[in-house]
């Protein structure tokens, strides 16, 4: 046998998320030179003045009285009050404005730029990340996770799976409720060493908690930022077609917890049935130190330790969805939390600040996967082929059957949701130019608000633009084995999706 032929190969390694999002970068920059430019007018309301401002690409802006007589010539069937309100924020889409524009292709020499600018604009998620990561440096340094987690796997031995169960029933109400979204990253740091201690891997921490509430997100029922902006900008009640949105979720929410039950009993059979065994070591690694396997004790100060950390996510969620939070507001809320914890701790000051400094920088890139998200997005903006994109939508679906057309739309936001990743901003950009369609098939505006959700959601499990990057680099799964884990749920959603939007077109189209 020769030399070259005796030597091992080397084993193939899937490329990491910085590479699939560099690859994006370049084909979104070669598809401004292929795909036509274009833009519809954007309308947004001026609180300050009170009046409507129209923006024309080239042009200068128009403003117009803030009065339901300007909507309705407008064509945007969308309720004075969700402007003057504040529940519609982002620019709407103005209704048969389309107009091509001479192409504007980016270069190059513009990648780097946008992958700057993207981070900037998710400046306010990174501090997010980063004050979760420090706040969560300084909780290891306690002890107090290690010895919680002790704690927990002694009382939950035989009965591992409950705990897997109750983490989804809860991300999945937090999903249809709030959208868990970008918030779930911070379930991660505290999620994820309990699941290793009762004996898991990483695709169940990743379908406990992304897989939970992204289902309990495309079922949305009350969550603000998919539902009930998609419905505002389709000029209806987000309360219309509720009930089968609650059905879809009730039968999604039990996909997902069939489908991990089947996957731990077989990783409990045989740990090598991982889908990342191979990658074991280093996500162990990253979620455990050397004093993980050591018995501490389960001390008072700890317990009060891990109660403030557990109020702080209680606290996360409802500023969320009562008093408006974001991601500052957040952040902020997690530090306050962090000082008290600094202060029961017992650590010395340079213990606290090498903590919070070590927690905070094993997220650096995690956030910058999250900057480098958005400038795919910029690029498809600048060279303005969304909109482009969109109004070829709307034209291929326009005037056929109402079950071809919902079927149709469904694929529609399928493709919109690689486009543009964010719920509330493909919301505002399709539903004033997709809902009147569903005027000319004789069906109801929700049924189109539904195809919306489902579509979308089908694709933000695998779209890099969205976070799937972020999860999977936290949790050191290549993108490659994550498909072979998520395609058995993506067929499930859009078949109770498709299941559902067929028996709403039987039972009101007119």
């Amino acid at each position: 046998m020769s030399t070259t032929a005796a030597k091992e190969k080397k084993p193939f390694h899937f490329p990491s998320a910085f590479t699939i999002l560099l690859v994006i970068l370049f084909i979104s920059v070669g598809l401004t030179w292929i795909v036509p430019s274009g833009s519809y007018q954007k309308l947004t309301y001026n609180m300050t003045d009170k009046v409507f401002v129209i923006k024309t690409h080239g042009e200068p802006d128009k403003t117009m009285p803030a009065t339901q007589e300007t909507l309705d010539q407008l064509k945007v069937k969308i309720a004075l009050n969700k402007f003057t309100e504040g529940t519609i924020k982002k620019p709407i889409s103005i209704p048969d404005t389309y107009r091509q524009l001479p192409q504007q292709p980016k270069k190059l020499t513009d990648i780097a730029p946008s992958m700057i600018h993207g981070t900037i604009e998710a400046a306010d998620v990174m501090v997010f990340i980063f004050t979760l990561g420090g706040m969560i440096g300084v909780i290891n340094k306690t002890g107090a996770f290690n010895a919680g987690l002790s704690a927990l796997a002694r009382k939950t031995k035989g009965n591992e799976f409950f705990v897997v169960a109750s983490v989804c029933v809860l991300m999945a109400i937090g999903g249809t409720v709030c959208g868990i979204e970008e918030e779930a990253v911070a379930f991660y740091p505290i999620l994820v060493p309990i699941f290793l201690a009762l004996g898991y891997d990483a695709i169940i921490c990743v379908g406990a908690i992304f897989l939970a509430s992204s289902m309990g997100t495309a079922f949305s029922t009350i969550n603000p930022f998919s539902v009930v902006i998609a419905s505002n900008a389709a000029g209806i009640q987000f309360t219309e077609g509720i009930v089968f949105r609650a059905i879809g979720l009730v039968i999604g929410s039990a996909c997902v917890i069939a489908y991990l039950y089947w996957y731990a009993k077989k990783l409990k059979a045989n740990p090598q049935f991982s889908y990342t065994y191979e990658e074991r070591a280093d996500f162990e690694k990253l979620y455990t130190s050397s004093e993980t396997q050591e018995s501490l004790e389960f001390t008072g100060k700890r317990k009060l330790i891990l109660v403030l950390f557990s109020v702080s996510f209680v606290m996360m969620v409802y500023g969320v969805m009562f008093w408006g939070w974001w991601f500052p507001q957040m952040a902020a809320s997690f530090l306050t939390f962090a000082f008290f914890i600094m202060l029961l701790s017992g650590l010395s000051e340079k213990q606290i600040v090498d903590a919070f400094t070590h927690g905070a920088s094993e997220l650096v890139g995690v956030s910058l996967i999250i900057g480098l998200a958005r400038g795919v997005n910029l690029v498809l903006d600048e060279g303005l082929i969304s909109d482009t994109i969109l109004f070829s939508a709307s034209q291929m679906v326009a005037g056929v059957p109402p079950s071809l057309f919902i079927l149709a739309q469904l694929v529609v936001f399928i493709f919109l949701g690689l486009i543009v990743p964010s719920s509330s901003g493909l919301a505002v950009l399709s539903m004033p130019i997709m809902a009147p369609l569903a005027d000319t098939v004789g069906i109801p505006r929700f049924v189109v608000v539904s195809a919306y959700m489902w579509g979308q959601y089908a694709m933000l499990f695998l779209a890099p633009t969205g976070l799937v990057l972020v999860t999977l680099q936290m949790l050191n799964i290549p993108f490659n084995k994550w498909v072979r884990f998520i395609w058995p749920m993506i067929v499930a959603l859009l078949v109770i999706g498709t299941i559902l939007l067929l028996i709403q077109v039987a039972m009101y189209s007119a």
